[in-house]
């Protein structure tokens, strides 16, 4: 499935339910900060070890995905309502950043880190 498949199928779902007057681009915004706020509680208290074991974790596991799922589906829905194209921007800010932080001088900084 495409981001556009995802999004037709919210607009479908929203449809049904009309949604579509609630759904504004700040009312979005705030739904998604929530579902971030979610997300990073359960995040909150892990060591960096547990946090990177999350998707093997039986119990966890199925929590992080829903909250990364309603992530995603907020950030498609609020990409879709302002009529932008997740894929095209986030291609166009990779290229911004690939000028911004060239690899050459991101490795030599990590060289200059001390280590403790």
């Amino acid at each position: 499935m495409t981001l556009e498949e995802l999004a037709e199928r919210q607009r479908e779902f929203i449809a049904a339910r009309d949604w579509e007057p609630f759904h504004t681009p700040k009312n979005l915004v705030m739904a998604l900060t929530g579902e971030v706020g979610e997300l990073t509680e359960l995040f909150q208290w892990l060591t960096p070890e547990q946090a990177a074991r999350a998707g093997a974790d039986p119990d966890l596991r199925p929590k992080v995905s829903d909250e990364l799922a309603d992530v995603l589906l907020y950030l498609v829905r609020l990409a879709d309502t302002l009529d932008i194209d997740l894929i095209e921007a986030a291609n166009a800010k990779i290229d911004r950043n690939e000028h911004r932080f060239p690899a050459a001088a991101g490795r030599a900084a990590l060289r200059r880190v001390p280590k403790d």
